[in-house]
């Protein structure tokens, strides 16, 4: 694929995805008929997705109102606190808790929220943005099934410059009104299979959704460009593994499409023991920024990818390691994973919000890095036999546990 077709392609989908919407329905659509293009049919693959609709979300701060956006999926309720800003996790600080409406930083995550709940804190506050950059934007996020377990409590999220204000000023009382419409709505994954001359196979996945304030050209349009152009690339050639492509939707989520695939394809164990490995890309191609490796798998593939980075010229740190993206589920379900991505400075390229467009990325560096992964895949895809061992490590499945909540990091 040409840097001139990249391009175009970025410029086709600068727009905001968000799982289960409007405008990811378009992209899979897209997607699709991209792989058409190439004379290869693609199919789409939907999945349930919990969606919202805020009716009304507002925030008050002692009487004074608060541009916020409330959380989507946590329920509807008006309360009325003392507000706490909660800056430690120790059990003294989360018994403050109690009775208010508690502030946090960052996000909302899963043991940050049960510790509250259980607590008897009434509603929550977050915040994002930047105190040094001139916009006032505020994300929508929402508060995710498997983070509350059921349990609900009205949230809202500001921004960073509302958030300083208020804890500047001693505030005092806090008031969050949060109304809106819960329902059941559809994601999708775009499977593109690709047969080899033997009947087991190597998954390539990127997501193609973006979060609320992003076009995502970066996180993860890259990816999902860098997958087209490998699957453009080996439907014109014979290769020994079958190659199964799969965009995933709604990865900003917390991986619902990868989670969503290997849930319904769960039960054809057959398939599962016939898929040697997961080729991850997520974020590649910007301006700035050094190329990593992260081998969910034995630690084999890491020296492999070092020393395949020697051989041909191409700089890169190889770890073993838990990505957050669409390669944790396959490893979960035990089949070896490596996620390749070009990590650049948050002070040359952003994430998860406006900044995040076409200005970040640079074509030649997205030529670059799909030529590199492209020599992976050759490489694994021609093999005799793959040369990745398919248990995963005990030290990996230890970190997979914590990454997926099943175990409570003791760090």
């Amino acid at each position: 694929m040409t840097q001139e077709a990249m391009q175009k392609i970025f410029e086709d989908t600068a727009y905001v995805r968000t799982g289960g919407s409007k405008e990811e329905r378009k992209c899979a659509e897209y997607i699709k008929e991209q792989c058409k293009a190439f004379g290869q049919e693609a199919v789409i693959e939907p999945f349930q997705v919990d969606m919202a609709t805020i009716k009304e979300a507002r925030l008050f701060i002692d009487g004074k109102e608060i541009p916020c956006k409330g959380y989507l999926c946590a329920g509807n309720g008006e309360v009325e606190a003392p507000l706490y800003y909660l800056t430690a996790e120790d059990e003294h600080s989360l018994r403050e808790c109690k009775g208010k409406i508690v502030m946090i930083d960052g996000y909302l995550r899963y043991w940050m929220y049960q510790d509250m709940f259980r607590h008897g804190a009434l509603g929550f506050i977050t915040y994002d943005g930047n105190a040094n950059y001139v916009d006032e934007d505020i994300d929508q996020r929402e508060l995710r099934s498997f983070v509350s377990k059921g349990n609900k409590i009205p949230g809202v999220n500001i921004n960073a410059k509302q958030a300083i204000s208020i804890i500047n000023s001693d505030a005092k009382m806090a008031k969050i009104v949060l109304k809106q419409d819960e329902y059941k709505g559809e994601s999708r994954n775009v499977i593109l299979d690709l047969p080899g001359e033997i009947d087991e196979t190597i998954v390539l996945t990127a997501h193609y959704d973006s979060t609320s304030l992003s076009q995502g050209a970066y996180d993860n349009m890259s990816g999902s460009v860098g997958l087209l152009a490998i699957a453009e690339q080996f439907a014109k050639k014979p290769h020994r593994y079958g190659l199964r492509f799969i965009w995933c939707g709604s990865e900003e989520r917390g991986l619902l499409g990868s989670k969503a695939y290997v849930a319904a394809h769960s039960y054809k164990e057959a398939e599962w023991k016939k898929i040697v490995l997961n080729i991850n890309l997520d974020m590649i191609g910007c301006i700035m920024g050094k190329f990593i490796a992260v081998c969910t798998a034995e630690e084999m593939l890491v020296h492999y990818l070092t020393y395949m980075g020697m051989e041909e010229g191409f700089g890169m740190n190889v770890s073993q390691e838990v990505y957050s993206s669409d390669s944790t589920p396959f490893a979960d379900k035990g089949v070896p994973a490596v996620s390749f991505a070009r990590i650049a400075p948050n002070n040359t390229a952003t994430i998860h919000n406006s900044y995040d467009t076409m200005d970040v990325m640079k074509m030649s560096h997205m030529e670059k890095d799909v030529e590199f992964i492209s020599k992976f895949v050759e490489r694994m895809a021609n093999a005799v036999c793959c040369p990745v061992g398919k248990e995963i490590p005990d030290n990996m499945k230890e970190k997979l546990d914590i990454y997926l909540l099943r175990k409570r990091d003791k760090k």
